[in-house]
């Protein structure tokens, strides 16, 4: 692989924190982006299919996107480095929004649904983006910079919903349905993350990340995805760390889906669910910098077993939770809590657990099982409600937990017995 023209490095702690910046003004415009296009995305589909059914399945095309894209965005960034793979992703992200206007011009259903699935191009771009921070972060401040990066995205998650109403107004005076107000939106803040990663985010931070360690593995081919799995695999820290984030997706992607239906059925006001989505995406975001500054002070495994404790703790008390609204509110916020815990803590872990060479590979593959596994969870949640309602969806999915807890465990020991 080229190093393109890396040169001599520069102060590392300066450029870390050029880099933090240009990836966090990145995600707040790549976000406002993807907010704006949660809000309208189901109304879209409704208004195409004419179904409730399907209209859930703009989520799931998002996240399916952002599964498929997640291995060549990695590659891409593994090969050339992290300003072209997240460049690519953002610039997919603004076709997936073209398409989607298309789509709806034209009451192509089918067209709408693989609009989405590029738009997760840009959910996969906002994931990855967290990795680019800890690319040259120091053992002290990885989970931090990395928070600042995941925390930017609050701001997207709280102004792009909120832009519907002026947006609608532009796309009815450009003659086209107000829905599609935020889906512009969504395009111009793409690109505009596009921009921002192509323009400033150099020099790259993983080609410099290789290139302190070049003259060491000279010769050396370069690696594969499968290499990168092959990496946690062997690996009991990375596997954990992957497990970790893979598992705290799942319990918050489960839970998180059915609860508007839920508090719909006790007869929840859609203000009343509006608001509890909202303090559930703010318990997400807007604590990860306390979060990071956690995991660098008492240690990366420790708060990812406190992110699991609060999982359980947020569908246990969903669980009783009932009709209360107060309640339901409260669980979705620790649900979005101990996500935070999850996929800060084990993205700092799965970093430096692996060698630089292997690592956007084996982040790659931590991204997609992660998306598989929300999918997977979003669409089991709507057969579980049905089956064992709400509560019994809380309690299935605090099952998700144990494998955590199990490989925790696991690497303690092997820990103990390699010092013994």
């Amino acid at each position: 692989m080229s190093m393109g023209n890396v040169g001599v490095l520069p102060d590392r702690a300066r450029l870390q924190r050029r880099t933090v910046l240009v990836l966090m003004a990145a995600q707040v415009v790549g976000g406002v982006g993807m907010g704006a296009m949660l809000a309208v995305g189901a109304l879209i589909a409704l208004e195409l299919s004419g179904s409730d059914a399907w209209s859930g399945m703009a989520t799931t095309m998002i996240t399916l996107g952002a599964a498929i894209f997640a291995l060549p965005l990695a590659a891409a960034a593994a090969r050339r480095g992290r300003r072209p793979g997240l460049s690519l992703g953002w610039l997919l992200g603004a076709l997936g929004g073209l398409v989607v206007i298309a789509a709806t011009v034209w009451g192509m259903f089918w067209l709408f649904l693989a609009g989405m699935v590029l738009v997760g191009a840009g959910t996969a771009t906002n994931l990855q983006a967290r990795h680019a921070a800890a690319d040259l972060a120091d053992e002290n401040s990885r989970g931090r910079d990395l928070s600042i990066v995941v925390w930017a995205t609050t701001v997207g998650a709280v102004v792009g919903p909120n832009l519907i109403g002026p947006t609608g107004g532009l796309a009815t005076a450009l003659g086209l349905s107000d829905l599609l107000g935020p889906v512009l939106l969504t395009t111009a803040g793409f690109l505009g993350g596009a921009l921002l990663i192509t323009a400033l985010l150099r020099p790259d931070p993983l080609l410099l990340a290789m290139a302190e360690r070049e003259q060491d593995t000279a010769g050396e081919p370069e690696a594969t995805m499968v290499d990168g799995l092959r990496a946690i695999v062997r690996s009991p820290v990375a596997a954990l760390a992957v497990v970790g984030i893979v598992s705290g997706h799942m319990v918050m992607v489960g839970v998180m889906t059915m609860t508007p239906v839920h508090m719909t059925h006790h007869g929840s006001a859609l203000t009343v669910v509006g608001l509890t989505i909202s303090l559930h995406i703010a318990g997400m975001y807007a604590l990860s910098p306390v979060v990071g500054w956690l995991a660098d002070r008492f240690g990366r495994i420790p708060m990812l077993l406190v992110g699991q404790g609060v999982l359980v703790a947020a569908t246990a008390l969903s669980a009783v939770a009932g009709g209360d609204e107060f309640l339901v509110t409260v669980g979705l916020v620790l649900l979005g809590l101990g996500w935070s815990f999850a996929l800060v803590s084990g993205s700092a872990l799965l970093a430096e657990s692996l060698q630089t060479g292997v690592r956007a590979r084996a982040q790659g593959v931590s991204d997609l099982v992660m998306n598989l596994g929300g999918a997977s969870a979003g669409a089991l949640s709507g057969v579980l409600l049905a089956m064992v309602g709400f509560a019994g969806l809380n309690l299935f999915a605090a099952l998700f937990t144990i494998p955590v807890f199990v490989l925790a465990i696991r690497s303690l020991l092997t820990r103990r017995s390699v010092v013994g």
